[in-house]
């Protein structure tokens, strides 16, 4: 009796036995897709930068005159760079700890 937990992987049973976990061709992650996420939040974390560096700018020559975005605009680039830094330290993290395990 097989229990699935995950209606996405399927069990099969090799020539010799073992049971191994096959996806299929469809459903095979990509071999750079945590590269691309990566690079995906870094890119999303400079345009909010960016975005809140144009709104202070505009601030302070008078093309904008409601304070109120632009706090909201640096608060939200301000969080969302706290939030990569606390990524990176976990990665990081990550990374000592896998080092430090004996084989």
């Amino acid at each position: 009796m097989t229990v699935q937990f995950n209606p996405q992987i399927n069990l099969q049973s090799s020539p010799n036995g073992q049971i191994g976990r096959t996806l299929s061709p469809s459903q095979e992650p990509a071999a750079d897709s945590f590269g691309k996420k990566i690079l995906e939040s870094l890119t999303k974390v400079n345009e909010q930068h960016q975005e809140a560096n144009a709104s202070i700018l505009d601030l302070m020559t008078g093309k904008q005159q409601d304070i109120n975005s632009v706090v909201a605009s640096v608060a939200k680039a301000d969080i969302s760079f706290k939030l990569l830094v606390g990524v990176r330290n976990k990665l990081v993290d990550a990374y000592k700890e896998t080092m430090r395990m004996q084989i």
